[in-house]
């Protein structure tokens, strides 16, 4: 599973985001506790915002909760993304005079004032979900603070050893559906009672046989470290620059992809550690399957 961290680490000069972060992002506010709260499932394809529809057959989408409040009128957005955009949190650079491979690889929630309607409606979902109290609000307020200093980094990849639904998962994605599918199961252990509707969420998958342990940066890439291993490491990595363009990210990825077929080999760096993947037919899908909504466990308060 992903790893929690203590921090957040302070970010190196070095990455440069093309768009800046949750550029009008604001406090979380305190609701009122006799305030009723409609919360919103928010999905549209990522290409939406920038990109003209070189995705549009690829049903890659991003998710985020939209929140309106009952005694102020005001909406609100809550969404979970990459603070350096996603290249730079699938592939690290290979900097001169520097041997280990250097990610640039963040993720945090951003809450904002507004929920843009027409481009959720337009292509894509704004559906109200469920009704809470202001408590509860509250409450996933004091969550969302938690999950954002404690679960970092961003994980592209959802690994798996095959496309069967009740296949081994090596190692489990962390991007933008999956803080959306924590914050409800949070508020669903809170007391929120959620509509019965089909929801669907993007997953992007590797298939590979039991992956093998390598080691961390000081083990493969320090004085001590196994000069073969990690010539073959930035080997893989050289083709893929951390481009700005989601546009140029694709083009890199389908040249992974190419590279992963001919090969089958693929080198993951999950939880600051690195895994060799033996791939295996069909080497990698993107999916876009149902995730139903969840149903509370009382059991679970508490942060």
């Amino acid at each position: 599973p992903h790893r929690r961290f203590d921090y957040r680490p302070k970010t190196d000069p070095y990455c440069q985001a093309r768009y800046t972060f949750c550029p009008t992002g604001s406090a979380i506010p305190v609701m009122k506790e006799e305030d009723v709260i409609e919360v919103y499932r928010l999905q549209a394809p990522v290409w939406e915002f920038k990109y003209g529809d070189l995705l549009g057959h690829l049903k890659i989408m991003h998710d985020a909760v939209g929140f309106k409040s009952s005694l102020t009128g005001k909406n609100y957005t809550m969404e979970w993304y990459e603070l350096f955009q996603l290249g730079n949190c699938t592939f690290p650079h290979l900097r001169p005079g520097v041997d280990a491979p250097f990610w640039c690889n963040q993720g945090a929630a951003c809450f904002y004032e507004g929920i843009d309607d027409a481009h959720w409606k337009a292509n894509g979902t704004l559906v109200l979900v469920t009704t809470i109290s202001g408590t509860m609000f509250n409450n996933m307020a004091q969550w969302v603070k938690y999950d954002n200093e404690t679960g970092i980094y961003y994980e592209t990849w959802t690994v798996q050893a095959s496309p069967d639904k009740k296949s081994t998962v090596w190692f489990d994605s962390y991007e933008c559906s999956k803080f959306i599918l924590r914050t409800y199961q949070k508020l669903a252990d809170l007391g929120a009672v959620f509509k019965k509707i089909q929801t669907n969420y993007t997953s992007i998958i590797l298939f590979s046989g039991e992956p093998v342990y390598l080691g961390n940066e000081t083990s493969i890439f320090g004085p001590q470290g196994n000069k073969t291993l990690a010539a073959a490491i930035r080997d893989f990595y050289s083709p893929f620059k951390p481009h700005q363009s989601v546009r140029e990210f694709f083009v890199d990825l389908f040249k992974i992809i190419d590279r992963v077929i001919l090969n089958h080999q693929f080198y993951l760096f999950y939880n600051l550690e690195y895994w060799f993947l033996p791939m295996k037919s069909p080497y990698l899908k993107i999916i876009y399957e149902e995730v139903p909504l969840p149903v509370g466990s009382k059991a679970s308060f508490g942060v």
